[in-house]
């Protein structure tokens, strides 16, 4: 079945980095688009970051454009999320996402806390 792990997170100082990475199994992971969202406390989730198939392009939320870079390995069908210059507000759960066979699939997730 469709399965996606998220890993990577933790507790990091303002300007600090991250790289979170979500497996994927269940599906042929090179045929669909990839996205990460995060979810802050009494927020709504927001998507981060999309990596479309074709030629891998990127779309990037405007609060994370030149921080943060989205890229996917489809030989061991995983897509990353490199965050860099980290502030508070990039505190969150962070989830990695898919539509297949036009079902949302989401990860478990994996929280993401700046704070000095």
């Amino acid at each position: 079945q469709v399965q996606l792990v998220e890993s990577g997170g933790g507790l990091v100082q303002p300007g600090g980095s991250l790289r979170l990475s979500c497996a994927a199994s269940g599906f042929t992971f090179s045929a669909y688009t990839m996205n990460w969202y995060r979810q802050a406390p009494g927020k709504e989730r927001e998507l981060v970051a999309t990596i479309t198939t074709a030629y891998g392009r990127k779309n990037y939320a405007d609060s994370v454009k030149g921080r943060f870079t989205i890229s996917r390995d489809n030989a061991n069908a995983t897509v990353y999320l490199q965050m860099n210059s980290l502030k508070p507000e990039d505190t969150a759960v962070y989830y990695c996402n898919a539509r297949i066979n036009n079902k949302l699939r989401w990860g478990q997730g994996t929280q993401v806390t700046v704070s000095s």
